[in-house]
């Protein structure tokens, strides 16, 4: 097959300039990544090799290895892992940032603009490792690379070239044996990664764990071949012999990632199921967490062979932002992923670790306030998933669940909640919305606020979901504040049913002032709301739009509608405030009409808008709304 050229997808030209020339504070970083690569290979084919031998050809002592030319002032980094072929190359090599390439560049202006913007130190950030292009760092210190590769079990080699200027080129290769050669052609001022004690520091420094022999091949003619690394899997060691350091780096080569680890957690359980996890929270956000297919960041060994990195049934969905390692002495080697799921083994390692992560979490909630609102902050949304998902964790996953609430600004437990309950209260309230500053805000909390009562605020999409399906923590209820029905007559009083019964009586007799106008409303509006009624909860608003009881709350309707499943909105109990000066007047208005008022039904109409609006949605006929504005007005200017 002839030579062939290619062009990098869009704006990648841009993005390997980047890389090159200004993302990473300390450039050696390369280094850990093409190791890191070339180890993933090894393990790959060992897997494969478990039910074809053949691929091994006999060789079966996997290793990497580093060539320095200093004439050609080039460096090689290669191994015998399973290689690639020909369309592999372009699929793999070929494609940066497959789904983030423009997020990425957004986010590398802004970490740039902020360097530029520090009077001291470097804010650099390195972004590259959440897109998976760890690869491409090598363009750092290199102005041309060549990979030199042959899949296990082909004849054919093929290669890839580029000088990263957004062109590469893939042609016929010849390389004896299996595997992978990436030769870095270094730039002028590179020549220190062509010495014998960098290399050896930079392996030692971040790839001392990788389980796979790194020989620097010789140098000199009378240097002889040497092993810079333990070559021992870092899980197997006992955890008193392991540095900090040594985690992080394990951390960034188990994850391909480049942040540091939020929580690290390394157990070895023996017993009738034996098996080692060394798993780790991040302390960034991924950019495809959300993403549908996104896999799991868990990869599953039996007896230190690797298995597989895309194993559902290693922890649920709402803890896919684990990453690390499960390392089994049970399974057995030859399993398959279409038994991962049916595994009883597997299944009981799934419990045991999702019980110990939760409860590594709980202790840091509890003894880490602080850290623990970084973790939240990162990952709330996602750990709140389990909440629906997972009923066998529910209460574990309630104890360690925050919000934030109208009270302050600073999360609380649902514990917290509880025990600063007013008296007399006896449901937990909460209100959905998309912010939570905008939020606070809405005239429904009026009445919780005078009263001092509590209200969770809840701005992610998932809480619409579990709130209704969990129904209470502690034996408390919760109860939407934007629903009809919400009885603050008796909070605050001291418990007493006849403190409560008279308190109900006045609400009683405070809305049957307003009768007349109610009546109005309802016949003006019709059946574009479901009821109109006087509110216990608004005090400084004239009206506000809820939820009638056993209804869709307002905001889950408002979701369901932007999601194409809910065709048109369900009707809403517009409520009145008895002791607000315009429904005053407008009830003493109503009260002396002995039939339909145009003044009354065009306050009806604006007051349904105005409302509406307060929820963030559209009037639903802005000239109609303009022309009752406009008469309004008219009559309440002075005769000129």
């Amino acid at each position: 097959m002839t030579k062939e050229t290619f062009t990098f997808q869009a704006e990648v030209s841009k993005l390997l300039d980047i890389v090159a020339h200004s993302l990473y504070s300390h450039k050696e970083i390369f280094l850990r990544e093409l190791i890191s690569n070339a180890s993933d290979a090894c393990d790959k084919l060992r897997y494969e090799a478990l039910t074809n031998a053949g691929l091994t050809d006999g060789d079966s002592d996997y290793q990497i290895s580093l060539t320095v030319d200093a004439k050609a002032k080039t460096l090689t980094v290669s191994d015998n892992g399973i290689g690639m072929a020909r369309g592999e190359l372009s699929e793999t090599l070929g494609t940066i940032a497959r789904s983030g390439t423009q997020a990425f560049m957004d986010q590398l202006a802004a970490a740039n603009e902020k360097k530029k913007k520090a009077k001291n130190g470097d804010s650099r950030v390195d972004l590259i490792g959440q897109f998976g292009v760890g690869f491409y760092s090598a363009f750092m210190v290199s102005d041309r690379i060549e990979v030199i590769t042959r899949k296990a079990g082909d004849e054919a080699a093929s290669s890839w070239v580029s000088e990263g200027d957004g062109e590469f080129t893939i042609d016929e290769a010849t390389r004896e044996t299996r595997g992978t050669d990436v030769i870095l052609h270094l730039k002028k001022q590179e020549k220190e990664f062509l010495e014998e004690p960098r290399l050896q520091n930079i392996v030692k420094t971040y790839s001392d764990h990788i389980g796979i022999p790194i020989v620097l091949m010789p140098i000199k003619k009378d240097d002889v071949e040497r092993t810079l690394n333990t070559a021992s899997a870092l899980w197997t060691r006992e955890k008193k012999d392991i540095t900090p350091d040594q985690y992080k780096e394990f951390y960034h080569h188990a994850a391909h990632a480049f942040d540091d680890p939020w929580l690290t957690m390394h157990n070895r359980i023996e017993g009738v199921l034996s098996y080692t996890n060394l798993l780790f929270i991040p302390s960034a956000q991924p950019m495809d967490l959300f993403n549908p297919d996104r896999k799991t960041n868990v990869k599953l060994y039996v007896k230190r062979v690797f298995i597989t990195d895309d194993c559902e049934g290693l922890l649920p969905s709402y803890l896919r932002f684990v990453k690390g390692i499960v390392d089994s002495e049970d399974l057995p080697l030859n399993i398959s992923r279409e038994m991962f799921q049916h595994n009883p083994a597997l299944a009981k390692i799934k419990k045991a670790l999702t019980k110990r992560i939760l409860g590594e979490l709980k202790k840091k909630a509890e003894k880490a306030p602080e850290e623990y609102k970084t973790f939240w902050d990162v990952f709330g949304l996602v750990l709140k998933e389990g909440l629906y998902e997972d009923y066998e964790n529910q209460e574990k996953l309630l104890e360690i669940v925050r919000f934030k609430s109208t009270r302050n600004d600073a999360l609380i437990s649902l514990k917290d909640y509880v025990e600063r309950m007013q008296p007399g209260q006896d449901v937990i309230y909460y209100i959905t919305g998309e912010d939570a500053a905008q939020t606070a805000l809405s005239p429904q909390l009026e009445g919780f606020k005078a009263k001092d009562v509590e209200v969770l605020l809840l701005t992610d999409p998932v809480d619409e979901f579990w709130v209704t399906s969990i129904g209470a923590f502690e034996e408390k209820q919760f109860k939407s504040a934007t629903r009809g029905g919400a009885d603050l007559s008796s909070v605050g009083k001291d418990g007493d049913d006849n403190n409560k019964d008279d308190a109900k009586k006045d609400d009683e007799k405070k809305a049957a002032t307003v009768d007349p106008l109610l009546a109005s409303f309802k016949l003006a509006l019709g059946e574009r709301v479901k009821d109109v009624r006087a509110s216990e909860r608004l005090t400084d608003s004239p009206v506000c739009l809820v939820a009638d009881e056993g209804d869709m709350d307002i905001h889950l309707v408002r979701l369901l509608k932007q999601h194409k499943q809910l065709q048109q909105d369900t009707p809403r109990v517009l409520e009145i405030n008895a002791d607000h000066a315009l429904i005053k007047a407008l009830n003493g208005i109503a009260s002396k009409s002995e039939g339909p008022n145009t003044t009354i039904e065009d306050a009806a109409w604006l007051l349904f808008d105005q409302a509406r609006i307060v929820e963030g949605e559209k009037v639903e006929d802005p000239s109609a709304f303009v022309r009752r504005m406009a008469s309004v007005m008219e009559k309440g200017l002075p005769v000129a």
